[in-house]
């Protein structure tokens, strides 16, 4: 209930009427059943006007920082987090990692919708990067259609860093499902879980067009940092 309530009186309304957000291909979506949308990952806002273009309630898996803050601030972030129906998990790997895995199956066999971005994390340049195989072993497991989306001009609304968004129009693609019925059973083959995870990142570089480089997008932030680093100490001289 207040899900709904968030979605469609108090967050959803005011959203749509700043952000004019529009939408292409939500036919692609199952009116009932569960199903995976893999997204790519360009604005922390992507959580948001995902969830609020679609007709049914669908759950993300977000950092478990989101929901530990202290305070005023840590208050509203975590009422924010559950009203746009987040889910927090952790993402330090090992046995985090199976927990998280076992949270979206969770969702996926109430037969709801699970958003989850393939790459990790949000891209640092717009650049869609290689895919994580998280989604294809859930996707296996759980025995779901995997739905491509992407996200249009979210990163320039809301670029990362930025703690305020631009005002600027948005839009959603929702691609054709994916069926990876063919490998029932095979979810532990690690090779069948890249070739499974490399398909989605195709599909999703076919529907959005962005440029695509074989590296995961958290190397490329790791470089990133470590090149900023490296120039901090000759700027101060």
């Amino acid at each position: 209930m207040f899900y709904w309530l968030m979605k469609y009186v108090v967050i959803g309304p005011v959203i749509k009427a700043v952000f004019r957000p529009w939408i292409v291909g939500r036919r692609n979506i199952p009116g009932d059943g569960a199903a995976i949308l893999a997204s790519n990952h360009l604005s922390f806002s992507d959580s948001i006007f995902l969830p609020l273009m679609i007709d049914r309630r669908m759950a993300f898996l977000a950092k478990s920082d989101y929901f530990t803050g202290r305070g005023l601030k840590g208050w509203a972030t975590r009422l924010f987090f559950t009203a746009t129906g987040q889910l927090p998990i952790d993402r330090s790997g090992g046995k985090a990692s199976e927990a998280s895995l076992n949270t979206g199956l969770g969702v996926l066999g109430r037969g709801e919708l699970l958003g989850i971005y393939p790459e990790g994390t949000r891209s640092p340049d717009g650049t869609l990067y290689r895919g994580r195989t998280g989604i294809a072993r859930m996707a296996l497991e759980a025995r779901v259609p995997v739905i491509p989306v992407v996200m249009v001009d979210t990163g320039a609304v809301m670029p990362i860093g930025q703690r305020l968004p631009r005002v600027g129009r948005v839009g959603i693609v929702i691609g054709e499902p994916l069926d990876f019925s063919r490998f029932e059973g095979m979810e532990s083959d690690r090779y069948i879980l890249r070739s499974v995870t490399d398909e989605i990142m195709v599909a999703l570089q076919r529907l959005g067009e962005q440029r695509y480089e074989d590296v995961y997008a958290s190397t490329v932030k790791d470089r990133l940092a470590s090149a900023q680093a490296a120039k901090a100490p000759s700027a101060r001289h």
